[in-house]
């Protein structure tokens, strides 16, 4: 019974999904960046874990990826190769940083807001749909 049992348990383990490490945002300029970049790239689980959590900007993050699988193959592809370009940064306040940006791809020109929250530099989506807040 152990010769089955024990070889089981290993093979079920080694199955099991691993979860993801992203590095923490060093500071409003990383996590912006790593969230375009995941963006860009089709990985939304990455994405999320650099955004402010809450049921709008879910909703938000819900869209963006929509968007992205409506695009073709080569469209998606188009996307993981291109380049962010920054085009300024706007520091707001010690806790708060606008990133104004568009990528290779797509010349149109993009914000995002990243916050300080308890320690830790999250993109609100809010901002870029709604940019008087």
């Amino acid at each position: 019974m152990k010769r089955i049992l024990v070889p089981t348990l290993l093979f079920l383990a080694a199955c099991s999904p691993v979860a993801k490490e992203y590095p923490v945002a060093e500071n409003s300029f990383d996590a912006g960046r790593e969230f375009i970049d995941a963006c860009l790239k089709g990985d939304f689980e990455k994405a999320e874990f650099y955004m402010l959590k809450d049921s709008v900007n879910s909703s938000y993050l819900k869209n963006i990826e929509s968007l992205y699988r409506k695009n073709s193959r080569e469209g998606r592809q188009q996307l993981r190769e291109a380049s962010i370009n920054i085009r300024e940064v706007d520091d707001l306040s010690q806790d708060s940083s606008i990133i104004n940006y568009n990528n290779s791809f797509d010349t149109t020109a993009h914000k995002v807001k990243v916050i300080r929250k308890n320690g830790q530099w999250l993109v609100d989506l809010k901002y870029t749909y709604n940019p008087n807040l």
